[in-house]
């Protein structure tokens, strides 16, 4: 497989290559709008709509079904919409796809590559296809191989390379021409805790002059890698915003959990449970205390432990939880999941 990346058209690719260079100004790189994708009576997309902008990087998040990969597939022109536009870099994916894939970068899930080929010959394979040649293609490659950490297996086949390698290799080729548009599909899925950490701290590294789309079921990805996510639900955009955003989303968003020495927990309860800002309140497993659940999400650390000391009770921990994105996942996209991915 070869990234689905388009043929070379009488020098009408390396026209596209060197007008991407312009691109890297741009502020708005990704604009999405009303995108549809149907399959028969199959909503797979349906209206979907969001940009990104220079700097982003963007969690495309949905469970298994959602419409996540169609959508990808239609950003980076391997799929025809049923209805709406995408823009890349000011180029319309469907009128002008040779620009749109110049100033695109694209990981696929997986990272295809061609398992008897070495790192080195591949990414030479890609620059060629690219349009890259002479100085500018031994320059690409040195830069792609030296970012994305894989120098030191350059010459070793690919088939013999660990999984996290091969991600590495994938993404190589994606930042070979270094693209102000960077779209990954699962870019840590499978891989063992170092090699998610390597990968990200290179995403981390490459954000501040790209905008980039990471296509994600793994929710540790959004506080690990995203500044803003978009989460999908049977082809629908059901929330856009910050992670911060997303976790206020949370019943237990500023929950208070609280344990008070010396004190009956169901005593505490009983006291908490009847003070004006609280909401409700839950005790917790194996006596460890109570968690306490504001009205409105407010903050109430504060107001509960002044009430606490007022009763002359000693506080042995009292913290406020920030949200839980699991909860927030499921509340948001369970009723509406769907079946086609």
């Amino acid at each position: 497989m070869t990234y689905g990346l388009i043929e070379l058209n009488n020098g009408r690719f390396e026209d596209a290559f060197d007008e991407a260079g312009d691109a890297l100004s741009m502020t708005l790189r990704v604009e999405i709008e009303d995108l549809a994708k149907h399959f028969g009576e199959i909503r797979a997309v349906d209206g979907v709509t969001f940009s990104v902008s220079k700097g982003e990087v963007l969690g495309f998040l949905g469970p298994n079904g959602a419409g996540k990969s169609t959508t990808m597939k239609m950003i980076t022109g391997f799929l025809a919409p049923t209805r709406g536009t995408v823009r890349v870099c000011g180029y319309d994916v469907l009128t002008d796809p040779i620009s749109v894939k110049a100033n695109l970068g694209y990981l696929p899930e997986g990272a295809p590559a061609y398992a008897d080929m070495t790192p080195d010959s591949f990414l030479k394979f890609i620059a060629d296809i690219r349009g890259l040649s002479g100085a500018a293609k031994k320059r690409a490659v040195a830069s792609a191989a030296e970012r994305a950490r894989v120098l030191n297996v350059m010459y070793q086949p690919i088939e013999t390379l660990s999984k996290g390698y091969k991600r590495r290799v994938g993404l190589a080729q994606a930042i070979l021409h270094n693209p102000p548009v960077l779209i990954m599909d699962e870019p840590t899925d499978g891989l063992d805790p170092n090699q998610k950490h390597e990968v990200r701290t290179l995403i981390n590294e490459m954000a501040e002059d790209k905008a980039i789309i990471i296509s994600t079921h793994i929710l540790e990805e959004v506080n690990a890698l995203c500044t803003r996510n978009v989460v999908i639900a049977s082809g629908k955009v059901v929330f856009d915003g910050t992670p911060a955003e997303l976790e206020q989303k949370s019943r237990y968003h500023n929950a208070v959990v609280l344990s008070v020495n010396e004190v009956d927990n169901t005593k505490l309860l009983q006291y908490v449970a009847e003070l004006d800002f609280v909401a409700e309140t839950e005790l917790l497993m194996a006596g460890n205390g109570i968690r306490v659940f504001p009205k409105d999400s407010a903050h109430i650390t504060i107001a509960l432990s002044e009430k606490i000391r007022e009763q002359g009770w000693e506080i042995a921990s009292l913290y406020a939880e920030s949200g839980r994105l699991d909860e927030v996942f499921r509340s948001i996209t369970l009723p509406r999941t769907a079946g086609v991915k």
